[in-house]
């Protein structure tokens, strides 16, 4: 659920306010009837995970520049329609 309270009564009710949040609340904090800022309940938001192949960048920085990985790359580019081969063929 969402309520909706103005600036005053959120620094009146701070932690009246935050409970509710900690509830699942969501508050809204308005300057005259103008929405502006939001509580929302914290979430721990899990790491995010290395991309494919880029798993490795933390152990051997010299492994992306590999003749494969140049290879690979390169590859990508030539079928991009962003940026196709320059070969005309």
């Amino acid at each position: 659920m969402v309520k909706q309270v103005n600036i005053h009564e959120a620094k009146t009710h701070f932690s009246r306010l935050v409970e509710d949040v900690e509830a699942g609340e969501t508050i809204v904090i308005a300057r005259a009837g103008k929405p502006v800022a939001q509580l929302t309940k914290f979430t721990d938001r899990p790491s995010l995970p290395r991309l494919g192949g880029l798993e490795w960048l933390g152990r051997d920085p010299d492994a992306m520049f590999t003749p494969e990985i140049e290879a690979e790359v390169k590859a990508l580019f030539d079928q991009s329609e962003i940026f196709p081969s320059e070969d005309p063929s």
